[in-house]
């Protein structure tokens, strides 16, 4: 399991680094450029909207079927035939229930047009999260790896023509976004559903009452909890937009510009869980150790997301400078507090993948609500005096509180042995790496190759600490290439 782990993880990362870094930093970023502060402010409002929601296009349902598959793997046509069916049920109620909310809260009419296709773009990523989960349940890492990233890919293809190319005779719109991102999604769920009926055969869809009651019964912990993680994790730039008035779609295109680094980063992080979370639901069920998965994937996401951090806070201005050619002051500001915010977002995708995977949903789900409450509270105070930047520090006080309850509950119920010459190593590493980091920023050398230094500097004193074993890691890699 280890040695699959590692493998797969390095395949998974690679593609994803190249491709959907290419597509947060190139692509995404050269269109927010390209457009007025207002479009794409209102463009990433309304996405975050679709996102508030999204748990009614799934409930639950790809996180089930992927542990199901994953330990019981000849369940893949009964469940197929039955859940597919649901989807397109939930897409209308999706559909329904967003429409509602922004007619509520007044969105023009060309919003909602926009709104219309982003549910569309929504419903068939879903589409294809699910199909995935078939995937990575039968532990197909590397197809899954590949559908992971093959949007994306198709939506470089596509928006690099429309922006760098020159075949538009017009100037870039954000419809013009938007469609390119219908159509990638709409090849890449098809190509993913063509992959299922390959290992499922020939099947009749059927609409079950019993399986709808009994999926219901199964997922709506699930439903929950991902509607409360949405809350707290995509309510703030809805809120920005609705809470400032004539300023609103302006600071949510500020906050969009600080959160893109940020959310380039949670992709490596949401790597491992999509790996881990079939891993821990059969190594669970076959009553194996799950520290020395813990272990490895603990120390990749700590020296990774301090690095993160630590970096964005020194050299915040200077990323923003080089990325954007609006409200650069702003963004760097929102941006060093959204940073930190990756530290406890990539321990949740550890532990709390491991819940998940446990059916620790009741203590999940308890975790989530406090952090919602937290996130929408802190808002609602900090929002109106300080803009985006209060939606920021809101985030990072949501995200740290959520991630340490579920680390101590998992390590709790798993009986995780925790030296405390263990937690004095990882401080002292802490405060090393810190100080490095901070006298290489009052150097005379130029901020790129400071980077670079800090970079470098951190890995090695990672391995001096043995935060990182990279002797294990190197022998995991060697005996997996054995196999």
């Amino acid at each position: 399991m280890k040695r699959r782990f590692v493998t797969n993880l390095i395949f998974l990362l690679s593609l994803n680094v190249f491709i959907k870094s290419f597509w947060i930093l190139g692509v995404d970023r050269g269109v927010q450029n390209a457009l007025p502060a207002q479009d794409y402010g209102i463009y990433f409002a309304l996405l975050n909207l679709t996102f508030l929601f999204n748990i009614i296009l799934d409930f639950g349902i790809t996180n089930y079927n992927n542990r199901i598959i994953a330990q019981h793997p000849q369940l893949i046509g009964k469940y197929f035939s039955r859940i597919v069916p649901i989807k397109f049920s939930l897409a209308v109620l999706f559909t329904v229930v967003v429409f509602t909310f922004a007619l509520i809260a007044g969105y023009s009419a060309f919003e909602l047009k926009l709104l219309g296709w982003l549910c569309f773009a929504q419903f068939l990523s879903s589409l294809t999260l699910y199909l995935r989960s078939n995937i990575s349940g039968l532990l197909m890492f590397k197809t899954d790896s590949v559908l992971s990233v093959m949007d994306r890919f198709l939506m470089v293809v596509f928006c690099s023509l429309l922006l760098w190319s020159g075949i538009l005779k017009t100037q870039f719109r954000i419809e013009f976004f938007v469609y390119a991102q219908v159509i990638a999604y709409l090849i890449t769920a098809i190509i993913a559903l063509l992959i299922c009926l390959k290992h499922t055969g020939f099947i009749r869809l059927r609409w079950n009452k019993a399986f709808v009651l009994k999926v219901i019964k199964d997922c709506y912990p699930y439903a929950l909890l991902v509607l409360l993680m949405a809350f707290y994790n995509r309510a703030d730039s809805v809120m920005i937009e609705r809470m400032l008035g004539d300023k609103g779609a302006e600071n949510a295109s500020v906050y969009a510009s600080a959160f893109r680094l940020v959310d380039a980063a949670n992709m490596i992080a949401y790597l491992f869980a999509v790996i881990l979370l079939p891993l821990f639901a059969r190594m669970i069920k076959q009553h194996k150790d799950v520290t020395p998965i813990i272990k490895i994937s603990f120390h990749l996401l700590l020296v990774t997301s301090v690095t993160f951090a630590l970096i964005s806070l020194f050299y915040g201005d200077d990323l923003m400078s080089a990325l954007y050619n609006k409200h650069i002051e702003a963004s760097g500001e929102v941006y060093k507090v959204l940073a930190f915010c990756f530290v406890p977002i990539s321990m949740t995708y550890i532990f709390g993948t491991l819940l998940t995977a446990n059916g620790s949903l009741k203590k999940l789900n308890l975790v989530a609500s406090l952090g919602m409450v937290l996130n929408v509270g802190i808002n609602l105070i900090l929002i109106p005096r300080y803009e985006a930047l209060g939606a920021a520090y809101s985030s990072l006080i949501a995200q740290t509180v959520t991630a340490a309850l579920q680390a101590a509950i998992a390590i709790k119920i798993f009986g995780i042995p925790i030296k405390k010459s263990y937690i004095s190593n990882l401080l002292l590493f802490l405060v090393i790496i810190s100080t490095n980091t901070y006298l290489l920023k009052n150097g005379a050398l130029n901020w790129i190759i400071n980077v670079i230094i800090a970079v470098f500097v951190i890995l090695f004193t990672s391995l001096l600490f043995k935060i990182f074993n990279l002797k294990d890691f190197i022998r995991l890699i060697k005996s997996s290439n054995e196999e």
